[in-house]
Order: structure tokens, then sequence, then C-alpha cells
């Protein structure tokens, strides 16, 4: 899962049906590969409004 979701945001025009197919071999559902997606688009999509928009980091988060 961490696998697929490390490549969906680093490279999701990579995704092929491998990669649902290698959630499935291990015992994901389907409607758990779409939670999973679901999941990793929804905080791309946030991060990505939010750094487009210039919101700047809470301050307790550290920084790199």
């Amino acid at each position: 899962m961490l696998a697929y979701a490390e490549k969906l945001t680093g490279h999701p025009g990579d995704m092929v049906e491998a990669d649902v197919a290698a959630l499935r071999a291990v015992g994901f559902s389907d409607r758990d590969v779409l939670d999973v997606c679901e999941v990793v688009a929804y905080y791309a999509y946030a991060n990505r409004i939010c750094d487009g928009l210039g919101v700047p980091l809470e301050s307790w988060l550290p920084e790199d």
C-alpha cells in the first residue's frame, strides 16, 4: 500500500493496472484500493491548493 501511495504521489502518470493488481494480490479489495487512491489523491490535491495559494505552514510543523 505504501509503495502504491508513494508512486501515485510522485509519479501519477506511471500508474498501471499492475499497481492495482499488486494490492489485490496481498488481500486488498477493490473498495480498499479505491479508498487508498482517494486518500492519496485528496492529500495531493489539498497540498497543491495550499501551495498554490501560498498558505503558510502551521508553526508547529518542523521545517526541512
